[in-house]
C-alpha cells in the first residue's frame, strides 16, 4: 500500500480564505481554418460585391484567437472560479477540435448553413461553450479574426 503524503499545513494560527467579489477568469485559445463569405440565396455578383476578396471561391483562412470569459465568485475550497485547465478543455472540445485546420463552410456542423462572418462564429461559439461549463457563467466570448478585427458576444440575454 503506498504511503500517503503528508497533508500541507499552514503555519502556526494561519487561516486560509477566499475574498468575496466576482472575478472574470478569461483563457484564449487559437486555431487555423478556411472559410467563404457568401450568401447562398444572392446572386455570384451580390456576393462579390458584398464579401470582396473574402468570397474568393478558393476559399481562404485565419490564425483565430478565441478567448472565453468566465464570471463568479471563487470557490471556498479552492479560490478558483472555474479550473483553468478546465476551462482550456471545454474551448477545445466545444470549439478549436471541431475548426482548426478546417472549412468552417463545410466541415464543421454547428456552422452548417451559417454565413461564418466573425459575428455568426462568436455567436455559434458561445452556444457550444456554455452547455458544456461547469464553473461560473459564461461571460463573454471574444474572437479574433486578426489582431485587428475582432467581435464579442455576450450572450443571448445581453
Amino acid at each position: 500500500m503506498p504511503a500517503s503524503r503528508p497533508r500541507p499545513s499552514a503555519p502556526r494560527g494561519q487561516v486560509f480564505r477566499v475574498l468575496p467579489g466576482t472575478v472574470f477568469v478569461t483563457r484564449q485559445v487559437h486555431f487555423n481554418a478556411a472559410h467563404r463569405l457568401m450568401n447562398a440565396t444572392k446572386t455570384a455578383r451580390w456576393n462579390e460585391k458584398k464579401f470582396g476578396p473574402c468570397n474568393n471561391p478558393h476559399w481562404h483562412g485565419h490564425n483565430y484567437v478565441l478567448e472565453a470569459t468566465v464570471r463568479g465568485e471563487a470557490d471556498a475550497e479552492s479560490g478558483y472560479v472555474i479550473d483553468l485547465a478546465e476551462l482550456k478543455r471545454v474551448l477545445h472540445v466545444a470549439v478549436v477540435d471541431k475548426c482548426d485546420h478546417r472549412n468552417l463552410n463545410t466541415d464543421v456542423d454547428f456552422l452548417r448553413g451559417v454565413i461564418p462572418t466573425t459575428e455568426n462564429l462568436v455567436i455559434a461559439f458561445w452556444h457550444e461553450i456554455a452547455r458544456r461549463l461547469t464553473g461560473g457563467r459564461l461571460h463573454r466570448v471574444r474572437l479574433y479574426e486578426t489582431p485587428r478585427n475582432f467581435a464579442d458576444f455576450y450572450g443571448p440575454d445581453a
